[in-house]
């Protein structure tokens, strides 16, 4: 076909677009979703989202809070957490009735969040935009090769900057 390509446009025909060599992009991952859990001193786990899907409370008691609380768990003897108050926003999928019955169960206590604050929320002021800046204009080939990065730059946050942003009047 390279050659027909080259005897068309050798012939004058160049104005036909159809018989020009086309160049293709590589093919990259395309946006991905993340859960993202840490505490003041640093990161707990990350969870993705299926390509394409959103957040249901479905997926979040069934796939992602038991990877945290598994993730927790598993820190618990290294670390000394005497116990878990995780903070939420208002979503959907953790306000529903299927996910307070699933943190009741799973003895877990939740911080109150103020209803239409989401700004409120250290991952969305302060560990999103961070993350979204290294990960900016870069392309990844394979969900596993965004991970990396992924990843990578959460680890590169020292720890005194998890403590900070975690600072806040907690209920005894």
């Amino acid at each position: 076909m390279i050659q027909k390509q080259s005897e068309c446009q050798r012939s004058g025909l160049k104005k036909m677009p159809h018989l020009q060599p086309k160049m293709r992009r590589a093919r990259f991952v395309g946006r991905q979703m993340w859960a993202i859990f840490f505490r003041s001193s640093g990161f707990i786990e990350a969870v993705a989202l299926e390509d394409r899907k959103t957040i249901t409370a479905d997926w979040h008691t069934t796939v992602c809070l038991p990877k945290v609380i598994t993730a927790i768990e598993s820190q618990i003897e290294k670390t000394g957490i005497r116990g878990i108050l995780l903070h939420h926003d208002n979503a959907s999928s953790h306000t529903v009735i299927r996910t307070r019955e699933f943190l009741e169960n799973s003895g877990l206590k939740t911080l109150p969040h103020p209803p239409y604050s989401p700004d409120l929320a250290p991952c969305d002021f302060w560990l999103f935009p961070r993350l979204k800046d290294q990960l900016r204009g870069r392309r990844y080939s394979t969900n596993e090769e965004l991970r990396g990065a992924l990843f990578q730059a959460i680890g590169d946050i020292p720890k005194e900057e998890w403590k900070n942003v975690l600072i806040i009047g907690l209920p005894e």
